[in-house]
C-alpha cells in the first residue's frame, strides 16, 4: 500500500494512470502525452507504476503495452475508505448530539404553546 501511495503522489503517475485506465497503451503513446518530458523520464515513471502493482506491462513484439491494475490501488482505496467512514461517523454523532436538545427545546415550547 505505501508504494502504491507514493506512486500515485506524484502527478505524472496520476496522469498516466488516468491514461491507460480504460485500456493498453505502448509506452510511446503514453510518452507522446508529455511533450515536455523526456522519453526515459516517461519509462522512470511507468517502472515506478510497475513496481508499485498499480500497472501491469505485457510485451508485444518490441513495444511494452501498459494498463491499469484495478487491484493495485484496493489496499490504499481500503485504508482511505475505513478513515473517510470514520471520520463520517464521528461527524453524524457530533451533528446529531448538536441538534438533539434543539429538537428536544423545539416540541417542548411547541407543547406549551398549544
Amino acid at each position: 500500500m505505501d508504494e502504491a501511495l507514493r506512486a500515485v503522489a506524484d502527478p505524472t503517475r496520476r496522469a498516466i494512470l488516468r491514461l491507460v485506465r480504460d485500456g493498453e497503451l505502448a509506452a510511446g503513446e503514453i510518452a507522446g502525452h508529455f511533450p515536455s518530458m523526456s522519453r526515459p523520464a516517461v519509462s522512470q515513471h511507468l517502472k515506478a507504476l510497475t513496481d508499485s502493482g498499480l500497472v501491469e506491462v505485457r510485451a508485444d513484439g518490441n513495444r511494452r503495452l501498459y494498463r491499469w491494475r484495478r487491484e493495485g490501488l484496493r489496499d490504499a482505496a481500503a485504508f482511505l475508505d475505513e478513515m473517510w467512514s470514520d471520520r463520517l461517523a464521528r461527524l453524524k454523532a457530533a451533528a446529531e448530539r448538536e441538534e438533539w436538545p434543539e429538537r428536544t427545546r423545539s416540541g417542548r415550547t411547541s407543547r406549551r404553546q398549544q
